[in-house]
């Protein structure tokens, strides 16, 4: 990992989130402070390591950390107070869910939630600091594991596969299938789906 100066504090939470531009299922994201006496080796950007190496991570981090936490926010929170909002409502929901009380937040991107300690923002955080690695981490395989469950509800849908980021599969699936109850209908696809939707029923003949 590249060098990072941390703050001056003895408790630091790392804390990532997961599921910003997919167009189904809830944003997830998680706090994780890291046992100093129990290092975990091999931690990165959630995005950069295989399915294998994370899930075994993702074990090793429950099991070692200080303290986790997951916080979340779902579609219908997303519709209402949009998907910045809602991200930064999750952060918090995580950060307030920790067993124990950090002195200091390292939040992955370029802005914070308000929070009742210190925090500092870390572009590209989940590169650079092991606990938002770790975070990134936990929240990664959550949503995943979510999304396969999703996709064991409407298999027509591939959300095994594309994890309900807006791939040229899903968006041919939004338009044949419509949405289900667990798309964001604020997101412009599946706005536009619903509104095919609309028309296309509202073509059809009634019959009495």
């Amino acid at each position: 990992m590249a060098e990072f100066i941390y703050p001056n504090a003895r408790l630091i939470a790392g804390v990532d989130e997961v599921g910003r531009g997919p167009l189904v299922g809830a944003v997830v994201t998680a706090a994780v402070i890291l046992d100093p006496a129990k290092p975990i080796v091999g931690l990165a950007d959630s995005k950069k390591l295989s399915e294998k190496r994370r899930l075994a991570l993702y074990d090793e981090i429950k099991e070692k950390a200080l303290a986790w936490s997951l916080g979340r926010a779902e579609p219908e929170e997303i519709d209402q107070i949009n998907i910045l909002h809602a991200t930064m409502l999750a952060m918090q929901r995580a950060v307030a869910g920790l067993p124990v009380v950090p002195d200091f937040v390292l939040i992955d991107g370029n802005r914070c939630p308000a929070l009742p300690m210190p925090s500092q923002a870390v572009v590209k955080g989940d590169s650079l600091v092991a606990e938002i690695s770790a975070a990134s981490i936990l929240a990664k395989v959550t949503r995943d594991r979510e999304m396969a469950e999703l996709d064991l509800l409407f298999p027509q849908y591939g959300f095994a596969q594309h994890k309900g980021y807006p791939t040229a599969l899903h968006m041919e699936k939004l338009t044949q299938y419509g949405a289900t109850p667990h798309h964001r209908r604020s997101f412009a696809p599946v706005r536009n789906a619903l509104i095919d939707a609309d028309v296309l029923a509202a073509r059809q003949p009634t019959t009495l």
